[in-house]
């Protein structure tokens, strides 16, 4: 029984240490396995990887087309051996022996299978069609494989504001359009009123920022109308946008079809005078005065937004975002994302009585200014229960979370933002891991020459909760900053406290000539309890400081409390299996554990 629960505990490890691998295989891949060329495209926002792609998808077609012509004979290079497997798929479909060595002509000539080649304009036809085709497999490969590297940056363990810099947005929050709204309802005086709509922006935007997904925010208020933002890694340039305007941002209005014909008749006749050099209309009389011309878009491969038509929409708001309670993201039996709201008392009442007035009219989902989806009202919806679909998935995650949170009463307006270079950013992290690796290496020493073989066990013990310790950051995608490596550096301190006190429970049970056995698991039982005491109040204090504090103070008590759990882990359970296996597997009869013991 007691060999079963070993091997019990054994198969536990070896779990753990391997879903710990997954969890930080994200970060090993970011930061050992992503040249710096590659972290640099995958940090561009999706419109420039978009651009990128496509141009560089030109070059290489360009290039492999400009070859082929050139030698049709040669020898396909083995920078292209994954085009060569997508032809040598082309001759397998149609049948066709495949060539023992591709040549250019070979390979470019089966993106043409299955077509009529007769006269000279089918020639041309082909070979647009191989162009065209071409540039889709190579923009494929490359949008692919730049998406794959931001996919491994977004789960990996972000650097903080002062290591890898940040944002720095000053918003300011408009109290005297806050204090006219309220109107004769003032019940307070100005001063008190000020005071409590300053408090409610600061929680509403710590709210928003927090179920963003932005870790370790610096939030303060700045002046009597102010607030003063930092928020780590300069890609959450666009996001702090749509947090802080998040008010407004979905609408649902009517459709004018009649319009949107009128207006497309015009705009066959004048697809170059249509529009002026702002996007509005030239000639405002092609559509009614209450109406006016959207684009309809929906999701592109880079996850963009991509138009599809111009829609000519009624101004009015039939119900907009500020009614919403809640709202989930869902799939629909198709696979389709989406995202279901929930309407308060006063929402739910307004949509059913537009929607009862409007059955067989579509209605036009609207957000950011651009028409997401445009479905026809088969019949009066009641219960404040609404769907919509049209949204990409990370879309829809954070069109969720804008709406979960209340709708600002107090207007705020970014009045200025600024991308921070992290000037000791590389000159910090050498410190702090030169101080981790320090500290380990010194520790390290100190345990083999003290307590010389069980020393092993501690070092092994040690490396392992600084595995796990990463591992648990990459896998809750939390933010590493100077406090979190101080954090850490304590950690390594007091894990070793553990193994202190067990080796010394065994080292007191030897002297009193107990077998190796027996020492080992008095030894364990006995600093059982004064290990655990210990590190739950730890635990508890390190659990307040997450909860209670803000920023710097928030990533030294969270580092602390993950490597609190993994330093009692690997100190009882690891080290415990290591004893086990030098008494079971090994046979070993003394315990090496410092001088003078046997």
């Amino acid at each position: 029984m007691e060999k079963g629960s070993k091997r019990y505990r054994f198969v536990i490890l070896l779990l753990a240490l391997g879903l710990c691998l997954v969890f930080l295989w994200p970060t090993i891949s970011w930061y050992y396995r992503t040249p710096a060329e590659s972290q640099k495209l995958a940090l561009m926002s999706l419109e420039k990887i978009k651009d990128y792609s496509v141009e560089q998808a030109a070059k290489k077609v360009k290039a492999l087309e400009a070859s082929a012509a050139a030698n049709p004979t040669a020898v396909v290079d083995e920078e292209y051996a994954w085009l060569v497997d997508e032809a040598k798929k082309n001759y397998k479909l149609f049948k066709k022996p495949v060539p023992a060595e591709m040549t250019l002509s070979e390979m470019l000539s089966s993106f043409s299978f299955g077509r009529n080649v007769k006269t000279d304009d089918d020639k041309k036809a082909v070979a647009d069609a191989i162009h065209s085709h071409l540039l889709t497999l190579f923009q494929d490969r490359y949008r692919n494989a730049i998406l794959a590297d931001k996919k491994n940056y977004k789960n990996s363990v972000k650097l903080g504001l002062d290591l890898s810099g940040g944002i720095n947005v000053i918003v300011r929050a408009d109290l005297d359009a806050a204090l006219q709204a309220q109107g004769e309802d003032l019940s307070v005086p100005e001063s008190v009123f000020k005071q409590r709509a300053m408090e409610q922006a600061l929680e509403t935007l710590t709210s928003r920022i927090d179920r963003f997904g932005l870790t370790e925010p610096v939030i303060r208020q700045q002046g009597e109308d102010h607030i003063y933002i930092e928020i780590p890694g300069a890609e959450q340039a666009d996001a702090i946008n749509t947090i802080i305007m998040g008010k407004g941002i979905l609408n649902f209005r009517l459709v004018d079809e009649e319009a949107t014909n009128a207006f497309y008749q015009y705009y066959y006749n004048n697809p170059d005078g249509t529009f002026d050099e702002n996007g509005k209309l030239r000639d405002p009389s092609i559509i009614p005065e209450d109406t006016e011309i959207l684009g309809y878009y929906t999701k592109d491969a880079y996850g963009l937004d991509e138009f599809v038509q111009y829609m000519a929409i009624k101004k009015e708001i039939a119900v907009d975002g500020r009614y919403v309670k809640s709202a989930d993201v869902s799939r629909d039996q198709m696979g389709q994302t989406g995202v279901d709201f929930t309407l308060d008392m006063k929402g739910a009442e307004l949509f059913a009585d537009f929607t009862g007035a409007h059955v067989k009219e579509r209605l036009a989902v609207i957000s950011d200014n651009k028409v997401k989806s445009a479905a026809t009202i088969k019949t009066k919806i009641s219960g404040g229960r609404v769907r919509i679909d049209g949204f990409g998935l990370e879309e829809a995650q954070n069109l969720q979370k804008v709406l979960q949170t209340a709708s600002l009463e107090v207007p705020l307006y970014v009045e200025s933002q600024q991308v921070i270079g992290a000037a000791l950013g590389e000159r910090a992290i050498r410190q702090g891991m030169f101080a981790l690796v320090i500290g380990l290496a010194a520790i390290m020493v100190f345990m083999l020459i003290w307590y010389t073989g069980a020393g092993i066990n501690a070092i092994v013990a040690q490396v392992l909760n600084l595995y796990i310790l990463f591992s648990v950051l990459s896998a809750f995608n939390l933010t590493l900053t100077l406090p979190s490596i101080a954090g850490m550096i304590l950690t390594i301190g007091m894990a070793v406290d553990a193994n202190v006190i067990i080796f010394e429970r065994i080292k007191e049970e030897l002297r009193l000539g107990k077998s190796r056995a027996a020492a080992i698991d008095a030894g364990f039982d006995g600093a059982f309890w004064a290990i655990m005491d210990s590190n739950i109040t730890t635990f508890i204090a390190a659990l307040f400081l997450s909860q209670l504090g803000t920023g710097s103070i928030q990533g030294f008590a969270v580092s602390l409390a993950i490597g609190v759990v993994s330093s009692v882990f690997t100190a009882l359970f690891v080290s415990r299996l290591m004893f086990d296996f030098g008494t079971d597997v090994r046979k070993a009869k003394g315990v090496s554990i410092g001088w003078g013991i046997k």
